[in-house]
């Protein structure tokens, strides 16, 4: 078994702030720096580090060799990736206050760009027992999500950036959907009624997180680990690979939402995005520290 993550890579431009800036106001910088992130690039480096084999779909410029030197230090597997001459590496503008809060704003670059006999070709080698991971940051995701169903594999949908329209078109073929509360909120009033999946994966922030089974009714809850925030940035995405991780390997539901909570809960006492996820050992001893 093996996740498959058609998703996106940014490099991540991080500007520190006393506070976030309101409508019309211009604020100095307390810190700059620049990291690997991107909710693809996150989701997958957390499930490889979280133990599963994960191979990278998507795309990115022909230069930046050093984000794939990145990737595959942390055990992705980047052959798969589509690198475009004329395009930029999809980047973010993420501004961070001193609680750890933060505005992201992202341009896509290549992520949008993807080539869809390159993308076919590529996903001719997943099958049945496979995971696809999905966001909302590439082209092709309903294709992906079609092809990957055919063959028997297991679609979890990221549905974020939120969009209406593009969870519309992809429902049809997804597994497990996941989103935050804000997220669920928004779907929930245009879509009254049961979602036609096999499970919603919702995140709550400090208040936890939990999995509802679309076809059994039960309902698997998490609560959050306290800690002390630096930066939330990537806590969602660690929180879905863990989870995708969890479920490839067998876990139980329960048992992959709880170390998916850790996970998480141990990236934002850290700085950074992709680079900030913490590896398998370290989420069993944050575990074992704090289930004494």
């Amino acid at each position: 078994m093996a996740i498959w993550n058609l998703g996106s890579i940014n490099i991540d431009h991080v500007y520190r702030l006393n506070h976030l800036p309101r409508p019309g106001e211009t604020l100095a910088a307390t810190t700059y720096s620049v990291g690997l992130g991107g909710k693809g690039a996150n989701q997958s480096i957390a499930a490889a580090r979280a133990g599963a084999a994960t191979l990278h779909l998507g795309g990115m410029s022909g230069a930046d060799n050093w984000v794939v030197d990145r990737l595959t230090s942390y055990g992705v597997q980047t052959h798969l990736l589509q690198r475009h001459a004329d395009q930029v590496t999809g980047h973010a503008i993420i501004l961070l206050d001193s609680t750890g809060e933060n505005s992201i704003v992202i341009h896509p670059g290549a992520n949008r760009q993807l080539d869809s006999g390159t993308l076919a070709k590529a996903l001719s080698g997943l099958g049945k027992g496979d995971t696809l991971l999905l966001q909302n940051e590439t082209s092709h995701q309903v294709e992906a999500a079609r092809t990957a169903r055919e063959r028997g594999a297991r679609v979890i949908y990221s549905a974020a950036p939120f969009d209406l329209q593009a969870v519309h078109e992809i429902l049809p073929y997804v597994s497990v959907l996941a989103m935050n509360a804000g997220e669920a909120e928004q779907l929930f009033k245009a879509m009254p009624g049961d979602i036609p999946v096999d499970g919603l994966l919702i995140t709550r922030g400090a208040e936890g997180a939990e999995y509802r089974d679309m076809e059994t009714g039960q309902v698997t809850r998490q609560s959050a680990f306290a800690v002390e925030p630096v930066d939330t940035t990537g806590a969602g995405d660690t929180f879905a690979g863990y989870f995708a991780a969890g479920l490839d390997r067998g876990d139980t539901v329960a048992t992959a939402l709880e170390l998916a909570s850790a996970a998480a809960a141990l990236k934002v006492t850290r700085p950074g995005a992709g680079d900030a996820i913490p590896s398998y050992d370290e989420v069993q001893a944050f575990l074992h520290a704090n289930l004494r």
